[in-house]
């Protein structure tokens, strides 16, 4: 069986790290005043990698919480992919000159398809192409939209254009610990060939062992945010689940 990641998730919000119900900016919860000290503590877990989004940032199409990941990738082992406020090929640039490993673009690769090619042409395997799906439909914006692309349609379409990694959200799963939506992302790893990591609805060790024995179809891994904050398992536990 292929490798299965877990990856915990850090949504930072006002240099804190946060949750939001179904990316509502209106439902948030504040779980630490520390984006470093949460990866330090997930790092000392046995966590690989990190998974951070700038919630600031996908608002205002801008880095704003970038200083906290570098800070991470500065100081603690552990490899970080970024999502949130990408918009120019010079945040691409700063984040993976810095030592990010990967950076996720979003809603670009609806609004500006051109970038996000050029994007994959450019950096290959470090950029991770983020959809987020209602509905089987591509959400773009923070999620405040749904545009009338097909989640699948899409992910062929950029996979024939060098992606190699999907992150994929079922926007009625996330942040509800209602179980991940795995019939959508086998569908995507199937639909694109490629690997994918699924975001969005983990609430139970259970649900990271379902996930996981589609290693083989590429489902590769899995966000866990706010199961680790409420503490229904530790990283410890997940990360022994699925090397099992």
């Amino acid at each position: 069986m292929a490798a299965f990641t877990i990856y915990p998730a850090i949504d930072m919000r006002g240099g804190k790290c946060v949750r939001l119900l179904q990316g509502d900016y209106n439902k948030e919860t504040v779980y630490g005043d520390s984006p470093f000290e949460m990866a330090r503590l997930f790092a000392e877990q046995g966590a690989q990698w990190i998974h951070m989004v700038d919630l600031d940032g996908a608002k205002e199409g801008k880095r704003v919480n970038d200083r906290f990941v570098l800070e991470i990738v500065e100081h603690l082992n552990v490899n970080v992919q970024i999502g949130g406020g990408i918009r120019t090929e010079e945040d691409v640039a700063y984040y993976l000159e810095n030592g990010v490993a990967r950076v996720i673009l979003g809603s670009a690769a609806i609004a500006n398809p051109a970038f996000v090619k050029n994007m994959l042409a450019t950096y290959g395997e470090r950029i991770a192409i983020g959809i987020d799906a209602k509905n089987g439909f591509v959400a773009t914006e923070g999620w405040l939209n749904t545009s009338n692309v097909k989640a699948t349609e899409l992910g062929k379409e950029l996979a024939s254009a060098g992606a190699e990694t999907f992150i994929f959200t079922d926007i009625a799963t996330d942040g509800m610990l209602s179980g991940p939506n795995v019939k959508a992302v086998v569908e995507m790893a199937r639909a694109t060939g490629k690997r994918v990591i699924a975001s969005g609805g983990v609430s139970s060790l259970e649900d990271l062992r379902t996930l996981a024995a589609y290693t083989a179809d590429g489902v590769v891994g899995a966000i866990v945010g706010k199961a680790l904050y409420t503490k229904q398992f530790t990283l410890a536990e997940a990360l022994k689940v699925v090397q099992q």
